[in-house]
């Protein structure tokens, strides 16, 4: 479990396929990684496979890499990374599983006095979840829904940390996002699922 506080930047140095998957090597800023343990990357809770002071090594199976934009990852790419939640730690963001829920495009960015104003397009599923200042993970980061300007479109507002500490400040009109919705949001609409007419989506959209 994370909670969407990025807390370093990494790059791919290698991606390539292997009988695990696609195997990535993350260039980072971690010193003490075990193998075994989970890393959000951009969104996508990963499990270290090898590792060593300033890298490590994940891979992702087919299912992973068809529900995120992992495939449109290469050497270069700048990851969002995020160590596995402490049982002590302060919940700073919010819940967050690192299981993406679905691709978003980026349809607009403009500025707004001191806040970068960001909007995905979410799709129709993940609209369901979508509450004004409610939670949403765009690429592994925890952000706050600053409006919903239209169905399926979540606009969030970009402080200038997040710029800086994230790889959001680099966003360009259409580009792609690996999007979580709310864990709460999922439960309750699951549980009121029996008693709606909209019946609840059992398998994420690809």
């Amino acid at each position: 479990m994370f909670t969407g506080l990025v807390d370093r930047v990494g790059v791919l140095e290698t991606v390539r396929p292997s009988p695990a998957g696609l195997e990535l090597r993350v260039n980072c800023p971690y010193s003490d990684i075990a193998a075994g343990e989970s890393i959000a990357v951009s969104g996508v809770c990963l499990t270290v496979r090898e590792c060593g002071p300033g890298w490590f090594v994940a891979a992702a199976m087919e299912t992973t890499r068809s529900r995120t934009t992992m495939a449109r990852w290469q050497a270069g790419t700048r990851v969002n990374l995020e160590r596995a939640l402490r049982a002590s730690d302060r919940l700073g963001g919010h819940i967050v599983q690192g299981h993406v829920d679905a691709i978003g495009r980026v349809t607009s960015l403009h500025q707004a006095s001191d806040t970068l104003l960001i909007d995905v397009e979410v799709g129709v599923d993940l609209a369901e979840l979508l509450v004004p200042h409610g939670s949403i993970a765009i690429d592994g980061v925890s952000l706050t829904i600053n409006a919903i300007p239209a169905a399926t479109t979540a606009q969030v507002a970009i402080i200038e940390y997040t710029r800086e500490h994230t790889t959001l400040g680099e966003l360009q009109e259409g580009d792609v996002v690996n999007l979580e919705g709310d864990v709460i949001g999922k439960y309750v609409r699951r549980l009121l699922a029996p008693h709606q007419s909209i019946p609840y989506p059992l398998t994420p959209n690809p």
